[in-house]
């Protein structure tokens, strides 16, 4: 099929750093829409993938999946979008959209693999899929979002993956107004929580390792700060709340925060994958038929209600913007903790 090339950042090995390249995208089709991509969010799992550091990245590899920008083509079917408007897409591109999962709008749980915005396998092109650290992306117009037109176009663009893995949860778990939410670590993820789930009228306390977070994440609406190294600390909120939202991103014990969950609490694992250390102990469990969960990203029509709600309530990221040309330095900087708190790449430093 007919194709166009584009300018891009991406790697082609785990070790070499992101560089200038071409790559192609497929010509609008019927049900498509292209988008000239305008701002681009940096996540956690670029960094990962761009290193294979979960040993399934295909290279050359182009990250991102936190995507805004200006529709620039429709094809012939589409009804949701035109041409001038802003549009987004999020971490999927695409599911079978006929197994239960995708029967319940819960594509990012499709049976027969939903494809990724990057790493995922493009069946018009018959390759791998590229994403958001690029000019432009055509995406089929069911995988595609409408962004209110109120918000900073910039700070929307972490709300793709940072806010939807925060907001599914929250909204799984019916948080509410009276519910008592605790958010586990204050990066990314962390501070988009906090304000969903302050959105959403609960009770926000975070659990922080350092006293230090303490005036950023009252300053983004939580109520109270935990210091979850300090036994007498966590003591004084043992059996406190309904819901956590663990978004630490490495190994760590989470028995500490179990013991803080009311009798029938949750604590969502949304930001590690892997085995936990030190064993989980199950008699907190048993005792107040606490749960500990995970949960991953979001479907389409939850995405989209989670950007509505986000535009109803004036709900955006806390953002660094940067240059396309320093995105190897920002990967530096993520490694260290060293952003406040989601890197926005402008895309429009890729045209010169």
């Amino acid at each position: 099929m007919a194709t166009t090339n584009v300018k891009a950042y991406g790697t082609g090995a785990p070790d070499a750093p992101l560089a200038e390249m071409n790559i192609e995208r497929r010509d609008v089709l019927a049900n498509d829409i292209e988008i000239e991509i305008m701002y681009c969010g940096v996540c956690h799992s670029d960094l990962h993938f761009a290193k294979n550091d979960w040993g399934m990245t295909t290279y050359p590899v182009v990250p991102g999946h936190e995507i805004v920008g200006k529709v620039t083509r429709v094809g012939s079917g589409v009804t949701k979008l035109k041409v001038g408007d802003f549009a987004a897409v999020g971490c999927l591109v695409d599911s079978c959209r006929t197994c239960s999962s995708c029967e319940k709008e819960l594509e990012q749980y499709c049976l027969n693999g939903w494809v990724g915005t990057y790493g995922g396998y493009d069946k018009h092109l018959n390759q791998p899929t590229h994403g958001g650290y690029s000019q432009k992306i055509v995406v089929d117009e069911n995988f595609v979002l409408t962004v209110p037109s109120n918000l900073n176009l910039a700070a929307v663009a972490p709300l793709l993956c940072a806010g939807i893995t925060t907001w599914s949860p929250l909204r799984h778990w019916n948080v509410g107004k009276g519910t008592k939410v605790g958010v586990v670590g204050l990066g990314g993820l962390g501070h988009m929580a906090i304000k969903l789930a302050k959105g959403l009228g609960a009770e926000v306390t975070l659990f922080s390792r350092t006293p230090d977070k303490e005036k950023d994440a009252k300053d983004l609406g939580a109520d109270a700060v935990i210091i979850s190294t300090d036994e007498a600390h966590m003591a004084s909120v043992a059996g406190k709340f309904d819901v956590i939202i663990d978004t630490v991103p490495y190994v760590h014990d989470v028995n500490p925060y179990v013991g803080t969950l009311a009798i029938s609490g949750t604590l969502v694992i949304v930001g590690y994958l892997g085995g936990l250390e030190p064993i989980l102990n199950t008699v907190p469990l048993i005792m107040g038929r606490r749960s500990v969960t995970a949960s991953l990203i979001g479907g389409i029509a939850e995405t989209q209600e989670m950007l509505d709600f986000c535009g109803k309530h004036n709900i955006v990221s806390e953002i660094e913007l940067i240059k396309m040309q320093d995105i190897n330095d920002a990967y530096e900087r993520m490694l260290k903790s060293d952003v406040r708190y989601r890197f926005v790449i402008d895309m429009a430093s890729l045209k010169g």
